[in-house]
């Protein structure tokens, strides 16, 4: 079994997340540019097995795809076709980064630590990845 790849898409940076080789836990992984994302997952490839990708879409209350989607929609085009046997999967990330800062703050983390953009990516990512995760184990008992 192979891991799962957690993604909080953003024009800047992109926040990763990974499980655990049994699926259960979503743990921040990483941030990586735009330019580095492809490059970073071909090289992981070498060594590890991702099952799938799992990307926070952003949607707004009323359920309907917000604005950035059409930042969101080249991206997982590229991704689709660059890693075609990888399923990808979409996760709701409305309050991912709220949810972040919040965690960080309840973890006591410095608050000079909570203003590096990247942990919240990666901390979004692993919210995002744990919610599937959660939402997958649900429906599998």
């Amino acid at each position: 079994m192979g891991r799962i790849l957690g993604i909080d898409f953003g024009r800047k940076r992109i926040g990763l997340a990974i499980t655990d080789p049994l699926q259960i836990i979503a743990s921040p992984f990483r941030t990586v540019s735009g330019e580095e994302f492809e490059p970073f997952v071909t090289d992981y490839l070498k060594t590890e097995q991702i099952d799938s990708f799992v990307v926070g879409y952003p949607v707004r209350l009323n359920n309907t795809p917000s604005d950035s989607v059409k930042y969101l929609e080249p991206f997982l085009n590229r991704l689709r076709k660059r890693f075609p046997g990888i399923p990808v999967h979409l996760v709701d990330e409305r309050f991912t980064s709220k949810i972040a800062q919040r965690s960080m703050i309840d973890g006591g983390v410095k608050k000079s630590d909570r203003r590096d953009k990247s942990l919240v990516d990666r901390i979004s990512a692993a919210i995002i990845l744990q919610s599937f995760l959660d939402s997958r184990g649900k429906f599998s008992q």
